[in-house]
């Protein structure tokens, strides 16, 4: 793979601060969004594979996340506002288009984009989304994490104390990005957590009817918290979308040549086609 610029920027919305870092340059635009309480490093092979193919890609820290600032208001928190701050990202880097997609949360901010502001989105690239199939497992998943972070919160704060001793330097890639996940404070972490599991998760079937946007769903079999059925649904709901089952949960971290490829070929698809503006309605 070729080397890429890399530069990390950061802009204001609604009085927050939002981190993000460009790779490559050029006016085919992606965005790639994290995983909840992921940071936003998650996405860097696929962002400087996508560089080396061309490509201009940003990844963000929504609020909350990574290196943005994290608020302790659950107010604040909810996919239709990460949403904005996607919108928000492309106006301040005077982006009209772009393709925007992410993983599990990131997939699902990527519709919430795609609802909002039709016309900025040239294709979407969705990983892991969670809709209806995941609703029980996603609770079993975060309610203990709430809990932990309401109730018992030196228990958040000393696992934070541990993980940010060990450098990240002397650990493997995604080991590094499992320590800055546990990387969390406990208020800000918990109104994350309450903000978005007790908010709209996704926009509704009929609006997801109605994106027009090219998709392409990856969905990965054995995984309860994101079931490969909610993204062949996804898939299915679309005009334009096709379904690509990963082979296994860690295709896309352990051997990501061929989902690379397919997003790579994909995103190259997207900027194929003439541009027109897309409604959706409500």
């Amino acid at each position: 793979m070729s080397l890429v610029s890399e530069r990390i920027g950061q802009f204001f919305h609604d009085g927050h601060r939002l981190e993000f870092t460009e790779y490559g340059g050029g006016d085919r635009w992606v965005v790639l969004l994290h995983g909840q309480l992921m940071p936003r490093r998650m996405h860097q092979p696929l962002a400087r594979h996508l560089a080396s193919q061309g490509h201009h890609v940003v990844t963000l820290d929504l609020l909350g996340h990574g290196r943005s600032d994290r608020p302790d208001d659950p107010l604040l928190y909810s996919m239709t506002a990460f949403g904005e701050q996607v919108v928000a990202l492309l106006d301040e880097l005077g982006i009209e288009s772009a393709v925007v997609g992410g993983t599990s949360l990131g997939a699902n901010t990527s519709l919430e984009v795609a609802v909002a502001a039709p016309e900025r989105v040239r294709g979407l690239l969705l990983e892991m989304p969670v809709l209806d199939n995941a609703l029980e497992a996603g609770i079993l998943a975060f309610a203990p994490l709430l809990f932990a972070s309401r109730f018992v919160p030196l228990s958040v704060a000393a696992l934070r104390a541990v993980t940010r001793a060990v450098p990240r330097g002397l650990v493997p890639f995604w080991t590094g990005i499992a320590l800055d996940t546990m990387d969390q404070r406990p208020a800000p972490m918990a109104a994350a957590i309450h903000g978005i599991f007790f908010g709209r998760i996704a926009p509704s079937s009929r609006m997801r009817q109605r994106i027009q946007a090219p998709a392409m769903v990856v969905g990965h079999p054995s995984d309860p918290i994101h079931p490969a059925a909610d993204a062949a649904m996804l898939a299915g709901e679309m005009p334009d979308a096709r379904f690509v089952e990963a082979h296994s949960i860690l295709e896309w971290r352990a051997r990501p040549a061929r989902l690379d490829g397919l997003a790579s070929d994909f995103v190259a698809e997207c900027f194929a086609r003439e541009a027109v503006p897309r409604s959706v309605g409500s």
